[in-house]
């Protein structure tokens, strides 16, 4: 049986590319976790799409036995966090399993804005923060400098921050004796009744719904049966494994320890994530104090290209919702596009990885539509709802008001970059709340922002303008109201529901502008010619046309009387006539996709 007192659960927190991933290859590697042959770079990293981006989208962990310097082993349980603002959500979970937290800041960057966020949550779940100064082997690194950010703006103690190199290994063994003698033990609750908490969860095919557990009181054993208490359906346990990071199978996990355990557990969303797991003969008087629900802030609809791939898409939807709590997803028709999913995420990157995931995992070719926040709508006749869909805005005229979310942004960015990211926010209609001079060299600016002005290309453009040195964070503070209109747009005087949009009234004719201009390019030409329109309610803002394919007609008649070419030109035109009041316009998959990455320059 596992001392409770040789037992230290810790998480890894950062900014993205701070290297977590990286120092999390050399903590298993000092500690003998995985073989040299095993080992490879940012092992914890197991989607093609982490490798290949170069972030953590998945919370991992891995189990660890260090020999300390007194001879004792101890049991060394890392949880891996993402550090993306999108991911936040799954850092909260992991920090919920845990009794301390590394924080980790680039020698030569500094702290960033996702690390000031990360570092609030850690606090707020009365986590050990012990800092680290990564990257001391860049020639740019400058760690007195960095000891000094992390007091000033994290208000943690420096003077005893260790300073490592994740790429050459410096510093990594005493990094282990630090998490040793800092991070306190798990509390002692071996003879309680049973109290495992989900931290993560997803599916396998050969063991279904894997739950992810860190045991707060009591043990499990394989064979014992486990009761979920959320749901108060009953499983037995047929698998209990550790993570070292390959799987490990145990007898039992007990009090204080994090490993896996799986029964037979056919549905998915049986292993809710932030539920607890009691023993059914003596259960826990109560469940632990589960999450916070993850908030949708973006929805877009998700269409297959061929209909008969309805079914798969809403199967590989469940199964990512297993991994991904924070996805919620419902059914919508479109005339244009049939039948597929309004889906919710937490921001863009999540829908632009979940798109990735889709298509990569379950091999199908879908159409995205552009990307929405979530509006409060005020009836005049006293009604209040929510819409997440443009296309479900009832008439202008029965709206008293629309209230839409504002975001309060934090972008930490070097001097130098201040005239332009200043602009760029007050053309998304920000209010400047404050710019502070943290450093010499570093400015944070905040700013209070419409979330619907974020949704496009935000994070690009000041990644842009800044050459990559600015980061930012954000959080929804409120809703406020707006002079929000719906832009529809017409193809041949037909609206398509798909491309609808909901945005401020002063931004209106450009959008429109644009739009109908990037429509133009993304059309293939007909035989008649194409009127592409923005409108809002009946009044049109802004129109390209399409021009017509032209067979000459008269190619046959040379010389001779006039008349004969007029004659075969109107007949031409009046079958072209009769066309455009019949046909139907095709609207390529690739206009659906332009409009996501339409340029606002």
């Amino acid at each position: 049986m596992t001392d409770t007192g040789k037992i230290r659960n810790f998480c890894i927190i950062a900014h993205i590319d701070h290297g977590k991933s990286t120092l999390a290859d050399r903590l298993i590697e000092e500690t003998g976790a995985l073989t040299n042959r095993e080992m490879k770079a940012q092992v914890l990293d197991s989607m093609d799409i982490e490798r290949e981006r170069g972030i953590t989208i998945k919370a991992q962990t891995a189990t660890m036995n260090f020999p300390a310097a007194d001879g004792e082993v101890f049991q060394l349980n890392l949880i891996d966090t993402p550090g993306h603002v999108d991911f936040s959500y799954e850092v909260s979970r992991s920090l919920s399993a845990c009794e301390g937290a590394l924080v980790i800041v680039d020698a030569a960057q500094g702290v960033e804005a996702q690390t000031v966020a990360n570092v609030n949550l850690a606090l707020q779940n009365n986590l050990v923060l012990i800092p680290v100064i990564n990257k001391i082997d860049l020639p740019s690194a400058d760690p007195e400098r960095v000891r000094e950010e992390i007091e000033e703006e994290l208000a943690i103690e420096a003077t005893e921050a260790i300073c490592v190199s994740a790429k050459t290994g410096v510093g990594v063994r005493q990094l282990l004796e630090a998490i040793v003698e800092r991070i306190p033990a798990p509390v002692d609750r071996a003879q309680e009744p049973l109290q495992a908490l989900i931290f993560d969860s997803w599916f396998d095919s050969y063991l279904g719904a894997v739950s992810m557990v860190r045991i707060v009181a009591g043990r499990i054993a394989k064979r014992q049966n486990m009761l979920m208490m959320s749901t108060e359906k009953k499983y037995e346990v047929l698998k209990v494994a550790k993570l070292t990071p390959k799987m490990v199978d145990v007898d039992a996990l007990e009090c204080g320890e994090v490993g896996l355990i799986s029964g037979s557990i056919k549905a998915v969303a049986d292993t809710r994530v932030g539920d607890t797991i009691t023993d059914p003969r003596n259960p826990a008087a109560e469940s632990l104090p589960g999450f916070e629900q993850a908030r949708q802030m973006v929805f877009g609809g998700i269409f297959p290209v061929d209909a008969s791939d309805y079914l798969t898409l809403k199967d590989s939807l469940e199964k990512l919702q297993l991994n991904d709590a924070s996805l919620t997803m419902e059914v919508e028709s479109s005339n244009a596009l049939g039948f597929g999913y309004r889906v919710g995420f937490l921001g863009l990157l999540h829908m632009d990885i979940i798109q990735e995931r889709l298509e990569r995992e379950y091999n199908l070719d879908l159409i995205f539509t552009a990307p929405s926040v979530v509006y409060r709508v005020f009836l005049k006749s006293g009604e209040q709802f929510e819409v997440e869909n443009p296309a479900k805005l009832p008439d202008p005229t029965l709206i008293e008001r629309i209230e839409e979310p504002y975001v309060k942004v934090a972008v930490h960015t070097p001097e130098d970059y201040i005239g332009p990211i200043l602009k760029m926010l007050q053309e998304r209609r920000g209010i400047q709340l404050g710019i502070d001079y943290s450093s010499s060299k570093r400015v944070l600016i905040t700013y209070e922002l419409p979330m619907n002005e974020m949704i496009f290309d935000f994070h690009d453009k000041i990644k842009g303008i800044s050459r990559g040195y600015a980061s930012m964070d954000y959080e929804v503070i409120d809703y406020r109201e707006g002079d929000l209109v719906r832009l529809d747009i017409l193809v041949n005087a037909v609206p398509v529901d798909a491309l609808a949009c909901i945005v401020h009234r002063s931004n209106s004719v450009f959008r429109g502008r644009a739009l109908c201009k990037k429509l133009k390019d993304s059309l293939n030409r007909h035989m008649f010619q194409i009127a592409i329109q923005a409108a809002i309610g009946s009044k049109i803002i802004s129109r390209e046309t399409l021009s017509a394919m032209r067979k000459d007609v008269t190619a046959k008649c040379y010389g001779g009387d006039i008349s004969r070419k007029r004659k075969l030109l109107e007949k031409q035109k009046e079958g072209k006539k009769r066309m455009k009041s019949v046909g139907n316009v095709e609207i390529p998959q690739q206009a659906f996709m332009a409009i996501l990455s339409l340029d606002e320059d």
